[in-house]
């Protein structure tokens, strides 16, 4: 089971990188520093420029950088894009009338742990990665 993909991954890793950065930052450099392959970086890259999270220039001075602020890019909000909502279980009827519902012991406990893994999710942001401090308990 994986909570975190290799694209919410490679997203995490490369916004931390730009976040170090206060100018833009070539996508060369970031897969270099980062060690995500250039092909998949490209792609990430485009998808957080279509969310607005960061923004490209092009020429010998450009590359990316942040467009929010790194203190208000939560793990929640990077996982979501690139993953759509958090879910430890593929009920058929997530969203449905459940034909089990009365008896299923297992579907609401799931559902406050996806609740709990959310809420935590959001308390680390891209700043809070760098400083090594996500507010959440500690271990």
């Amino acid at each position: 089971m994986r909570f975190i993909t290799k694209d919410s991954d490679y997203a995490v890793r490369a916004l931390v990188c730009i976040a170090k950065s206060r100018d833009f930052v070539s996508a060369r450099e970031i897969s270099a520093k980062t060690k995500i392959p250039l092909p998949f970086l490209r792609r990430i890259l485009r998808k957080l420029a279509e969310e607005n999270i960061i923004e490209s220039k092009e020429g010998v001075s450009g590359g990316v950088r942040l467009k929010q602020n790194p203190h208000l890019i939560q793990l929640e909000k990077i996982v979501h894009i690139f993953q759509g909502d958090i879910k430890i279980s593929d009920c058929l009827f997530r969203n449905k009338a459940c034909p089990n519902r009365k008896t299923c012991t297992l579907r609401n406990k799931l559902k406050n742990i996806e609740k709990e893994i959310k809420k935590e999710f959001k308390k680390i942001t891209i700043a809070s990665l760098i400083n090594n401090d996500y507010g959440g308990k500690n271990g």
